[in-house]
């Protein structure tokens, strides 16, 4: 099954995989440590540490086929405002599709966050991919908390998951037809 939302595109956002040439951009995000406290690479040294093995851990699940984060770009622009995807986990034993996404400082609160995990919920579901989706989020990440309620999703369960306290919010494939 093909996860990846290569060549998707929204309203403002096209999709594409991460490539090495996108690193320089991307090292960006992981300068900020609360950041990188919430997508759990806290404790690797540096910034570019970390991005390395961001890049070493997506590369692996599109390999893989366990899905994996996409690039997105900004239509007028052609600009890396952040990634979104969908990936392959396990939580507490059993498999599941996270929709994941981290969007650029600089393009934040501006809807991109919603619109491609919209994107990619739709992708999921239309293509019979899983019955349910969940985001894995840090308790502390109320940001990441109103995009995935805004996206039709649920506070499930609170679990300690590689270390990190998160809440796992689900939308149920029923609840994304009503909607």
């Amino acid at each position: 099954m093909n996860y990846t939302l290569e060549g998707q595109e929204t309203e403002r956002l096209k999709f594409r995989l991460l490539n090495t040439e996108d690193f320089n951009i991307w090292v960006e995000l992981f300068e900020n440590i609360e950041v990188c406290r919430f997508l759990g690479v806290d404790k690797i040294e540096t910034p570019d540490e970390r991005c390395k093995f961001w890049f070493e851990i997506t590369f692996e699940r599109y390999k893989n086929n366990l899905g994996g984060a996409n690039v997105l770009l900004d239509k007028i622009t052609n600009e890396i405002v952040g990634q979104s995807g969908l990936i392959v986990r396990e939580v507490e034993g059993k498999q599941e599709i996270e929709i994941a996404y981290s969007i650029l400082p600089a393009y934040r609160k501006k809807g991109f966050a919603y619109e491609s995990t919209k994107k990619c919920k739709e992708f999921a579901f239309e293509n019979n991919l899983s019955k349910s989706l969940i985001s894995i989020i840090h308790t502390e990440n109320s940001n990441s908390e109103k995009v995935a309620e805004n996206n039709g999703m649920k506070k499930d369960k609170t679990i300690d998951y590689n270390g990190m306290p998160v809440n796992i919010y689900r939308i149920e494939i029923e609840d994304w037809v009503k909607e």
